[in-house]
């Protein structure tokens, strides 16, 4: 561990321990394409010798934009660290008014593109970024520099001396990047995050990670500009893990099959799609197959680990892995054994259901602020229990305050909110970052997190609602795909819902229920009165003054280009609510 105390000396150290052939792996035309930890070391310093020749150097912001994370990306992400600049990850899928204040905020010299399409939303803001000099493409764009020039301007070592000396110079404590996050509300906090704080999170979150050096390939298609997974393309270099990097989301399924990774990241709401079409192939068959099938699946919901459920119950595991989980796990490459996920609360029935089947879920938590991981579970020595984010990490001080807010304390906070003093000393208070989260600590020393602080609101008549947990209860249902649960200072809760388009149609059909737009079938009675039943259903978890009392459904598809959803798949709240203001009036005016 003491050998790295700067982000970019993770490549160095995996060289250290051999010369990984398969360090960085993208797709381009069809083909993968490796870089060894060798030729990654050696284009990261002809980045960086050419953006010193640029005019790039300490403390300098050098903007990245990347529709898909690839390894250019993380060669610029060295080179850029190396003279002691910050790399600014942005957000692809942000507005152009957006990508306009993060340019101007950061005053970033230069830019890094991945695309046509992120290119022209730079270049429809550039006049308005006095700071910014220039925009480099990955792909060949037609009036965009290649990102190839600044390599062809490292080609000479006549400057690496310098480039060593400013490497020499890059303290544990220097600010190492800001990222700007997408907020479900206001415009984008920089958080600066130091070398420090990620590298010790990433060694930190390493000893979490039961996997063996130098034999692992991973996938990677979360977003690299959120710190999650960031984090772990360093961790995954301190491991010698061989990291592939996904072609789209639209491609996962097709790369799982490809790629047969050992690991990879998600966030909840990609599981909870895996399951729904899994669930809906064995919907699909018939006779014994589909006997056997929902007898896993039932089997499967019943999962504890550690074989605390008994022989008996193990015996049908067993059983039930053999027949069934074992064709879940090969439709997903055959040998991924470890999922992290984060970014949102996981249900337990998705814990239970992909541990059952050897695809070991591990929920964590984390924020920005925090590097982003906090705590996260871990299957071996007794650190996994369902419904919990884990137990601490490494160096990490969790207290519950009063009000029940986790506040923490550690290496991994950040040094603060860019040009923001303000907002810095409202959530850094005596040496610990209010999380907004609301948890508990329990016996066995798990973190629990029970919602957000800011998200709970108060009833007219005083009581307080926590959103989360309905939500979490509701999204159970196949029929829903997203809702947000509203009423803050009204008489009642009511949710607003967005329909799983693909199980409402199938389920119309078979009900000889036909409409060709959405908007018609979400005021179809009989559709309403099955969201009725759904609705109940999940109702009737909850304390009177909880319960949903109304809903309306929404017909446009929630995503992250309309600004329903943060790039992290979270809802935006405030924007949601504006989008069908109607539908809430409609339900309090009533």
């Amino acid at each position: 561990m003491q050998n790295i105390t700067r982000l970019f000396d993770f490549p160095y150290y995996q060289l250290s321990k051999g010369n990984l052939e398969k360090a960085l792996v993208t797709k381009y035309d069809g083909q993968w394409i490796s870089t060894s930890t060798q030729e990654y070391i050696d284009k990261s310093n002809k980045i960086s010798r050419g953006l010193l020749r640029m005019g790039v150097g300490r403390n300098d912001k050098v903007a990245v934009i990347s529709l898909t994370n690839r390894t250019e990306w993380n060669i610029i992400d060295i080179g850029v660290l190396q003279l002691g600049a910050q790399n600014v990850p942005i957000y692809p899928t942000i507005s152009k008014e957006e990508y306009a204040y993060v340019l101007n905020h950061s005053e970033s010299k230069y830019c890094f593109v991945s695309c046509q399409e992120v290119f022209e939303k730079v270049k429809a803001v550039q006049d308005q970024v006095p700071a910014l000099k220039g925009v480099f493409s990955f792909d060949k764009i037609q009036g965009c520099d290649s990102w190839q020039d600044v390599l062809a301007q490292g080609e000479d070592y006549s400057n690496q001396s310098q480039v060593e000396e400013l490497m020499a110079q890059v303290k544990p404590d220097d600010l190492a990047t800001l990222i700007y996050t997408s907020g479900t509300t206001g415009k984008p906090k920089g958080v600066m995050l130091s070398h420090d704080n990620i590298v010790s999170n990433s060694l930190e979150s390493s000893e979490r990670l039961p996997i063996d050096d130098g034999n692992v390939r991973a996938l990677s298609f979360l977003p690299v500009c959120h710190i999650y997974e960031r984090m772990l393309m360093y961790l995954y270099q301190y491991r010698s893990v061989s990291i592939y990097f996904a072609e789209s989301l639209e491609t996962i399924s097709e790369n799982l099959q490809e790629i047969a990774p050992h690991v990879m990241t998600a966030v909840p709401r990609l599981l909870e799609k895996v399951y729904d079409k899994i669930i809906a192939k064995g919907h699909a068959l018939g006779g014994i197959k589909k006997i056997l099938f929902f007898w896993a699946v039932k089997i499967g919901l019943k999962y504890e680990p550690y074989g605390q459920n008994g022989w008996w119950y193990e015996q049908q595991l067993k059983l039930a892995r053999k027949l069934i989980f074992s064709k879940w796990k090969a439709g997903l490459g055959g040998n991924l054994s470890l999922i992290a996920s984060g970014s949102a609360a996981l249900q337990p029935r998705l814990a239970r259901i992909f541990n059952a089947a050897e695809m070991g879920v591990m929920e964590g938590y984390g924020l920005t602020e925090t590097s982003p991981v906090i705590s996260v579970n871990d299957m071996r020595n007794g650190g996994f229990k369902i419904g919990s984010v884990g137990k601490p990490i490494g160096r990490t001080d969790v207290r519950i305050a009063e009000d029940g807010e986790i506040c923490i304390k550690g290496p991994q906070v950040m040094l603060g909110y860019y040009k923001d003093p303000k907002m810095t000393a409202e959530v850094l208070i005596n040496g610990y970052f209010h999380t907004g989260d609301i948890g508990e600590i329990d016996a066995d020393g798990f973190l629990k997190i029970t919602d957000r602080k800011k998200q709970m609101f108060k009833t007219s008549g005083g009581k307080y609602v926590a959103p989360q947990l309905l939500e979490n209860k509701f999204k159970q249902s196949p029929f829903i795909e997203q809702i947000m649960v509203v009423g803050e200072g009204e008489k009642m809760p009511a949710a607003l819902i967005q329909p799983n388009y693909d199980y409402l149609y199938e389920w119309a059909e078979k009900n000889q229920i036909t409409y060709g737009e959405n908007s018609d079938i979400v005021m179809d009675p009989r559709v309403l009165e099955k969201y009725q039943e759904e609705v109940d259903q999940a109702n009737a978890h909850f304390a009177k003054w909880e319960k949903v009392k109304q809903f309306r459904l929404t017909p446009e598809v929630w995503n992250v280009d309309d600004g329903h959803l943060t790039p992290t798949m979270k809802l935006r709240r405030k924007i949601i609510k504006e989008k069908y203001l109607h539908l809430y009036n409609d339900i309090y005016e009533h």
